[in-house]
């Protein structure tokens, strides 16, 4: 069914979530997994600061994330390939899938909705609208998540 199955990865808990799931279908299907992280030199570099600095450090932290998840997969058996790429999230994720001939995307998404999504952008939205290939989106049950219309509801009923 599924030859390589893609996981992006950045620490996050939606990020885990959805490679521990990613993991335990690859070793179902026999498939490689591609592990891939991705550097928004972007964001980088719209900040103005010492962007060659700021780069290492997040290269490093994101080789961390992918060779945690790659030794995870290969204790369960998985033969696994991995990158660490910079430029736009979705971007690069997508030309990841292409390269490497992905049948299948799984990843994470935070939740957020609103104003806070508008702002921050949504990396798994884009991905999903225009990835070729299928794409399983995982939340976590990171409990950092609040439904925005949560506290303005008032479900009582007066009498």
């Amino acid at each position: 069914m599924y030859e390589t199955i893609l996981t992006p990865v950045d620490g996050s808990a939606p990020s885990e979530t959805a490679a521990d799931h990613a993991i335990r279908l690859a070793r179902d299907a026999d498939a490689t997994l591609s592990v891939v992280s991705v550097v928004d030199v972007e964001a980088l570099s719209a900040a103005k600061l010492d962007t060659k600095a700021l780069l290492d450090g997040y290269e490093a932290e994101a080789e961390r994330h992918v060779a945690a998840v790659a030794d995870r997969a290969r204790e369960s058996g998985v033969d696994v390939e991995t990158a660490v790429l910079r430029g736009a999230p979705y971007r690069a994720i997508l030309d990841r899938a292409e390269a490497v001939d992905a049948d299948l995307v799984v990843m994470g998404s935070h939740g957020r909705r609103g104003l806070e999504r508008y702002l921050l952008g949504s990396t798994t939205e884009r991905v999903l609208r225009l990835s070729p290939a299928p794409v399983l989106v995982l939340r976590s049950d990171e409990g950092d998540y609040q439904d925005p219309d949560a506290g303005e509801r008032d479900d009582s009923v007066d009498e």
